[in-house]
């Protein structure tokens, strides 16, 4: 079972659309980084987390061939607006894909995307089908059961969906604040990758300081920093972390 980062860049990716870098060295590959999005393949099962606006680079680069259904984190543009290139899957599966999102995401995929979930005619029917989120659930890696935790934890003025793997890894893409009372969920996991903006603190993600404290407080054997601006360039940002953490890159692939 694999677990790929498709995507760990902040909201306008690194480069920008016009090109801009920021602090960050483009002679080094792993400062190319797409909006996030990941992945989660199994024997049996593809399932994507999140259909960032890179999304269709993104499958194409790491060869990904079908998506048997998606986990939404939340409702942001950076986490949705990839949603039409999930149509090639309808197409090769002849059915609707399995889409997960608590109410407020569903409520925003169906007002701005109406189309992917309305049958308008023999030509051009829904191609996804939305389904709740639940506190737990499983996905299928061969003969085994593979668990799914969610936890809510908030995102400036919105939740955020967390995505808990086997108790093994979780997936924090974007986070400003964690309710103490859920931090069981999160202590001593093989693999934490979680939200860490930039350098200066801002209101609805964390910053290096707070991505850090939170990493000291849960000890994972392994931290992943992910949704990082172009003010993090990757080998600047990688000596002032602790042994155990790393910065994200596109195409980072864990094996689980």
């Amino acid at each position: 079972m694999k677990f790929i980062i498709l995507g760990c860049g902040s909201s306008m990716g690194v480069p920008r659309s016009d090109g801009y870098f920021g602090k960050c060295d483009p002679k080094n590959k792993k400062n190319f980084r797409s909006r996030c999005s990941a992945l989660i393949s199994t024997k049996s099962e593809t399932i994507l987390i999140d259909s960032s606006p890179d999304l269709r680079h993104q499958l194409i680069k790491n060869k990904i061939k079908n998506i048997d259904r998606v986990f939404y984190s939340h409702m942001h543009a950076d986490q949705t607006h990839g949603i039409n290139d999930l149509r090639v899957f309808y197409i090769k599966n002849k059915k609707p894909i399995p889409i997960y999102a608590d109410n407020p995401t569903k409520k925003y995929l169906l007002k701005t995307f109406s189309y992917c979930f309305t049958n308008y005619s023999k030509e051009y029917p829904a191609t996804l089908k939305l389904k709740d989120i639940k506190k737990n659930f499983f996905i299928k890696h061969g003969n085994k059961k593979i668990l799914i935790q969610t936890v809510k934890v908030k995102h400036g003025k919105v939740d955020c969906i967390c995505y808990i793997i086997d108790r093994k890894l979780a997936y924090i893409s974007d986070v400003s604040y964690i309710d103490k009372k859920d931090f069981k969920y999160f202590r001593d996991l093989e693999y934490l990758i979680i939200d860490c903006l930039w350098i200066r603190k801002h209101p609805s993600h964390l910053n290096l300081e707070g991505s850090l404290k939170l990493i000291d407080k849960f000890k994972p054997k392994k931290a992943i920093l992910t949704n990082l601006h172009s003010e993090l360039d990757y080998d600047n940002l990688k000596k002032k972390l602790p042994k155990n953490v790393f910065p994200a890159y596109d195409g980072l692939i864990i094996k689980l």
